[in-house]
């Protein structure tokens, strides 16, 4: 499970080398998908991350709090709460470019015309749940106990 805080860059710690699926080239020839589902309105967001890690076991995927943009590795998620994620592994031939028209969009997008210097989804590494926590506390839902009636014409059950 990933945890994250809204109004904060996100840094996401995944086991992707050994769910590797296009070993046939470096792993500095991969970027990863982010893709962003919120438990409660279904909303969809997509990152690529501003900078990424690989490592022997694990990968390093930073994503900045900024106006969104897939491209650039930045979002702006809300509300709080649950929220699913998938990564998916994207590989070049080429030089890997994560911009418009070289690096797909999303897991189902196939660029057009093919070449080595356009991003390939390979698949699914990895999937989970994360939880977006609130920064200061202003989101979540204020409940206040029910006062006391003052006239007597009904049953009153409480403190």
């Amino acid at each position: 499970m990933i945890q994250a805080t809204t109004v904060n860059s996100i840094s996401i710690y995944v086991q992707t080398e050994d769910n590797r699926i296009n070993t046939s080239v470096a792993s500095t020839q991969i970027r990863h998908l982010v893709k962003f589902t919120n438990d409660l309105d279904k909303s969809v967001y997509y990152a690529y991350g501003n900078t990424e890690l690989i490592k022997d076991r694990y990968t390093q995927i930073n994503i900045g709090y900024a106006t969104p943009n897939i491209y650039t590795g930045k979002l702006q998620l809300a509300p709080a709460g649950y929220w699913k994620y998938e990564i998916y592994e994207v590989s070049w031939k080429g030089t890997v470019t994560v911009s418009s028209g070289n690096a797909p969009a999303t897991e189902d997008d196939v660029l057009t015309p093919v070449a080595d210097t356009k991003g390939v989804v390979q698949g699914l590494v990895t999937k989970g749940k994360m939880y977006l926590a609130e920064k200061d506390g202003t989101q979540q839902v204020q409940y206040k106990q029910r006062e006391a009636p003052t006239e007597t014409n009904y049953i009153y059950y409480g403190q």
